[in-house]
């Protein structure tokens, strides 16, 4: 090479690392390198990521930016990203400047070849026409009721013997699995009533849930690709890109016949199963409508899966773990149980207790219940980060800007470990911080210190059918079983969109001596104190 040449490369490289260090002196987060900008440090945390984004925040002081490529024109709009998990960084983005930070284009990209424009990957008026007509049905007892009914089935007619048969033959489950199925079934009977049964004994396959998975899986690959790469993939026919698109295909048929039959069905055309309870599943309530093409539809009923789904199994997975792992609070848990059921039917006697499903006032008590689920959150959210997209300019209240463009990670899972937010104790699991003094009421934390279910105008619309379900489990398996974490199991996290836990979770099922917990409330009049207690908490 010529020496004018390289005199040209010198005086570029000069003015790249000029200019590089400028733009990283501005930056508070982890090291950023030249070209690479952060990419090495993720690829480096990749099986602890949220633990190191909790660890960059807490050294930050609950937001810094970071630019994921150092390339000039690059680096300050779309490789920007700023990472918050500020309460008032969190109000302003999800509620007070909603229009100016929507899911993006980007997220919208990943995820339209299975959502489309579902309520959960749309912005704008697309969502807003949604999610009015999805706001209008959850506030209803009917679909209150229809959830109850498929969660009691699910518990009684399936899980529970499962895990009968487990502590009989003395083998391990996976728990997370068996709950998976579980929330599955309940969640396709509420959003299109049909029950694929995937939690049948035996755990048969099904073949619209393994299409579901796949499809899942696949979608969630893109993540790990830049954006022109898995598109590049997906116009050749490339690897997961083709899983995608055979899965997507499967699943569109299959709710296609489902919307064909309904629409039968709901004009008609179809004799209905006298013995069934049909019509009150969300795709109905939508049909009913009357505005919405079959693929609009077809889109509802997988936006309400994916949504429905994968939140309540994995929050249900961390909770029997943390139960397991610290039996004071399990032991809290089934006296109040005991209490509330002793309070409500009037009987002493278990075996009455355990011979019908809980009812809406019975679960409606369980308030200590409720606050270590809800703990459970705020330590092990469902979604641990969520993202998006800076439409303007803008600063947050903590005095960082935004720039268009750019995007912004609220980390939910280091909402609920910071020590500034939640006390020295941010990291124990302790149920108590969620109830009154006396322990009789549940009391709820802001939702901008505690967004597990997201906030603002997008704050989840299932989160009261989502405790209802959660509880309803929790209590029937806990009243009649203990669990215990497998020798030799290890539980951790799997990087995922979802907090899942990688290796499962493999428990030992044990069964449940209700004598003891019932000789302890009896005692010193504590029986009657504890029945009165938990009446007044309703």
């Amino acid at each position: 090479m010529e020496a004018g040449a390289w005199a040209v490369v010198a005086a570029a490289v000069a003015l790249y690392m000029a200019w590089f260090w400028r733009m990283s002196r501005g930056l508070s987060g982890p090291r950023v390198w030249p070209l690479a900008g952060s990419l090495p440090g993720l690829v480096q945390h990749a099986e602890d990521m949220h633990e190191w984004i909790a660890a960059n925040l807490r050294r930050a002081g609950g937001t810094y930016q970071t630019c994921i490529f150092a390339v000039p024109g690059v680096a300050r709009r779309g490789g920007l990203v700023t990472v918050t998990c500020d309460p008032r960084n969190l109000e302003h983005v999800l509620k007070a400047r909603f229009d100016n930070y929507p899911k993006g284009p980007f997220w919208h990209g990943v995820f339209r070849d299975l959502l489309g424009d579902g309520i959960f990957n749309s912005d704008g008026e697309t969502w807003v026409a949604q999610r009015k007509t999805a706001a209008l049905e959850f506030t209803t007892r009917t679909l209150r009721t229809a959830m109850s009914r498929w969660v009691s089935r699910s518990i009684h007619a399936r899980l529970l013997p499962i895990l009968g048969d487990a502590d009989a033959d003395v083998v391990v489950v996976d728990l997370q699995d068996l709950l998976l199925r579980l929330t599955f079934d309940n969640i396709c009977g509420l959003a299109f009533g049909k029950d694929p049964e995937t939690l049948a004994r035996g755990l048969p396959e099904n073949a619209f849930a393994s299409a579901f998975d796949r499809a899942t899986e696949a979608t969630l690959n893109r993540f790990i690709f830049p954006e022109c790469v898995w598109r590049f993939k997906k116009w050749l026919g490339l690897g997961m890109e083709t899983t995608l698109a055979r899965s997507v295909q499967h699943v569109d048929r299959y709710l296609s016949a489902v919307i064909g039959a309904r629409k039968l069905e709901l004009t008609g055309g179809k004799q209905n199963d006298a013995s069934a309870t049909p019509h009150d599943d969300l795709l109905s309530r939508f049909m009913r409508k009357g505005t919405y093409s079959d693929e609009s539809l077809q889109h509802v009923a997988l936006n309400f899966i994916l949504a429905g789904r994968d939140t309540s199994s994995v929050a249900l997975s961390w909770f029997f773990w943390l139960v397991s792992t610290h039996p004071d609070v399990e032991r809290k848990v089934v006296r109040e149980l005991c209490a509330v059921l002793a309070a409500s039917r009037g009987v002493e006697d278990p075996a009455l207790w355990l011979a019908a499903p809980f009812d809406f006032d019975e679960l409606d008590r369980l308030v200590y219940l409720k606050a270590a689920l809800s703990e459970t959150l705020r330590l092990y959210p469902s979604v641990p980060e969520d993202s998006k997209h800076v439409v303007a300019d803008d600063v947050l209240p903590d005095g960082t800007f935004v720039p268009a463009g750019s995007s912004v990670t609220y980390s939910i899972y280091s909402a609920g470990r910071m020590k500034t937010v939640w006390g020295e104790d941010c990291l124990e699991f302790r149920p108590e911080r969620w109830l009154s003094a006396d322990g009789t009421r549940f009391e709820p934390h802001d939702s901008y210190r505690f967004v597990a279910f997201n906030a603002g105008p997008r704050i989840c619309l299932g989160k009261d059918l989502a405790y209802l379900q959660m509880k309803n489990i929790a209590g029937s398996v806990l009243l009649r079983h203990r669990l215990a974490v497998a020798p030799g199991h290890r539980v951790e996290q799997k990087m995922s969109l979802t907090l899942f836990m990688k290796h499962g979770l493999r428990m030992e099922v044990r069964p449940r001596d209700l004598g003891a917990v019932i000789d302890e409330l009896r005692g010193a009049g504590g029986y009657d104190a504890a029945a009165r207690a938990t009446a007044a908490s309703a």
